[in-house]
């Protein structure tokens, strides 16, 4: 997060954008799973609550109507309606007779509606409650029990009575059989109170007076539930209602159930994107990571190293293999180029000597060709017969003074000829001597120690191990180090100097007829040097022929031509300060070849001295 512009900081914040997606689409689905269906389930415990209340109320109604039944299909209860008399209302409506069957009020009434008898007594003294019976006499005289029953014998309602609520069942009076037409109605009371519906519902009710919805009344709150369910007269009307109050368990269940099904969610959503996270910062992003600080390192140090090696099979290695390869690639073109860059600038050196000695050659070739075109100052012959005509007596004065002064002259011309042609060689052996001047430069140029750097000999030597193991047709496993030890040498060279070793080595396991070889290379500290050895199980020589293998031009493979050689190799070493020498304990026991070089670390200790 300390670079928002960084692969990691855009995963994190992609990573929380999707976890904060998730946990509210997940909210709001779980919300839509579970809350209907906790809703459906309270709505269905609410309906059973209901029926249960229904069930009481019914239940409770027509055990007074079963009570009343009785009483309507009763001969001497016809006969009463016919004929009233004191004797049946002492025996079949005395207080008595009330409690034994459990019930507060009674009452005939005739077809027209007049009231016969009526009674209401107290439950508590078993006396008859004047007041009560005036008012439960007021009511039945509102009620049309004609319309009410209609065609049934007997029926149940409900009747509030001041404070006080009761159960009424009536029936039609008739006879015992059932026959004869009815002469009248029989009606019996029972007082219904808040504690018998408690009982009856099992839960804390109320009979509310006050409340009589004409439908069910639900008042929720958060944690309970108040239900209010009609309890209704002889019109169908709600005269009061049984309410009673239930928790709500299922919707507070189904809440929790919901807020831990949401906190559970969440929580395995911020472990998966947490692991998931972890797992694309370890799989990938450190990785990466790896790679950009070998590249780092690569830039900072200008050394292409591989990057180490890790197994695997997926994007990441196959990206960390194209990445060694890319870099081994760079790092064999750079040494080529610093190979062809070092052929270059010696031709390029070459060519500029050759120059140089082509422009001191120009003055020794002009005066050659100008020698060799001029003619000679007299004719040879005409100075020849002056001298012979010079020679006689007879020559006349005149004639030979002439001679004398033609020869003299001519003496003169070639004294004067000679002269320019010592100057001409003169100058001629000054541009000889800048030729073998520049030539002599460029020798000692040439024999000069070369460059020297600190450089990585186990690198040099696991690079050209690699191209030497697929350089022949033999199989060779090669051994050598694997921690560096850096050397002070000519990176080229010294690659060059190896490189031909392990190829002499190849070429003596090849020579035993093996299919297969093993070369090992050791390095050891022998005070502040490195000694270098170059083991194989090749052929090997014999000792008295170590001399031999350093000659210029020898080798003792004879379809073989051109290359380093042994003698090269050996200069080489010993202008980079080292040295190499070549030890077999006979044919066929292999050979060693042994390079001496300075530590790098010693040479600066050297230099900060």
């Amino acid at each position: 997060m300390r670079n928002p512009s960084s692969l990691g900081a855009k995963l994190v914040l992609i990573l929380t954008a999707v976890g904060l997606v998730g946990s509210i689409a997940l909210t709001a689905l779980l919300a839509a799973l579970i809350i209907p269906s906790f809703n459906q389930l309270e709505t269905k415990s609410i309906d059973a609550h209901v029926e249960r209340t229904r069930a009481a109320l019914s239940d409770f109604a027509s055990k007074v109507e079963g009570a009343v039944r009785d009483y309507g299909d009763w001969t001497s209860s016809y006969e009463y309606m016919a004929r009233p008399n004191r004797e049946f209302e002492r025996e079949s409506f005395s207080p008595l007779a009330m409690a034994n069957l459990n019930v507060d009020g009674m009452a005939y009434i005739g077809n027209d509606g007049r009231i016969a008898i009526v009674r209401w007594r107290d439950a508590v003294r078993n006396v008859d409650r004047p007041d009560q019976r005036a008012a439960f006499a007021a009511a039945l005289t509102q009620t049309d029990f004609r319309r009410f029953l209609g065609a049934k014998s007997s029926g149940s309602y409900y009747l509030r009575l001041g404070r006080e609520l009761a159960a009424i069942g009536v029936a039609k009076v008739r006879r015992s059989d059932g026959t004869g037409a009815p002469r009248g109605y029989v009606l019996m009371a029972r007082r219904i109170t808040s504690k018998a519906l408690s009982d009856v519902l099992q839960l804390p009710a109320t009979l509310d007076l006050d409340v009589a919805p004409d439908a069910n009344m639900i008042t929720a709150a958060r944690a309970t539930m108040r239900i209010a369910v009609p309890i209704r007269g002889s019109d169908g009307r709600a005269v009061a209602s049984a309410a009673f109050t239930v928790p709500r368990d299922i919707s507070v269940l189904g809440q929790r159930m919901l807020w831990l099904a949401v906190a559970g969610s969440t929580l395995l959503l911020l472990v998966v994107l947490a692991m998931l996270r972890r797992m694309i910062t370890t799989l990938v992003l450190r990785p990466l990571a790896r790679v950009e600080s070998h590249m780092q390192v690569v830039r900072t140090s200008g050394s292409l190293g591989l990057l180490p090696d890790e197994v695997r099979k997926d994007e990441i290695g196959s990206l960390g293999n194209s990445f060694n390869a890319m870099l081994q690639q760079l790092k064999d073109l750079r040494e080529r180029l610093e190979v062809q860059s070092f052929a270059l600038g010696k031709s390029e050196s070459a060519v500029a000597v050759m120059h140089n000695v082509r422009n001191a050659l120009n003055p020794i070739s002009t005066i050659l060709s100008q020698g060799i075109a001029q003619a000679p100052p007299i004719d040879r012959s005409v100075l020849d017969r002056a001298m012979a005509e010079l020679a006689t007596d007879d020559v006349p004065g005149p004639r030979r003074a002439k001679l004398i002064a033609f020869v003299t002259a001519a003496l003169d011309a070639e004294k004067r000829d000679r002269d320019a042609r010592r100057q001409e060689l003169q100058i001629g052996r000054e541009a000889m001597s800048h030729v073998l001047e520049i030539i002599g430069a460029q020798q000692s140029a040439a024999h000069e120690r070369p460059a020297l750097e600190p450089c990585d000999v186990t690198e040099i030597i696991a690079k050209n191990a690699t191209i030497a193991r697929y350089s022949g047709a033999v199989s060779i496993a090669f051994s050598f180090p694997a921690h560096p030890c850096r050397v002070l040498a000519s990176r080229i060279i010294l690659s060059q100097v190896i490189g031909n070793l392990f190829s002499n080595a190849a070429d003596a396991i090849a020579a035993t007829g093996t299919a297969s070889g093993c070369i090992t290379v050791t390095i050891e500290h022998v005070g502040d040097t490195a000694r270098i050895a170059i083991r194989d199980d090749g052929e090997g020589f014999a000792a008295d022929q170590t001399p031999t293998l350093f000659q210029r031009g020898f080798s003792t493979r004879q379809h073989k031509s051109g290359g380093l050689g042994l003698h090269w190799c050996a200069n080489s070493m010993n202008a980079m300060g080292g040295g190499l020498k070549l030890e077999s304990a006979g044919p066929g026991r292999g050979a060693v070849a042994v390079l001496t070089l300075e530590l790098a670390e010693a040479a600066g200790l050297e230099r900060a001295a």
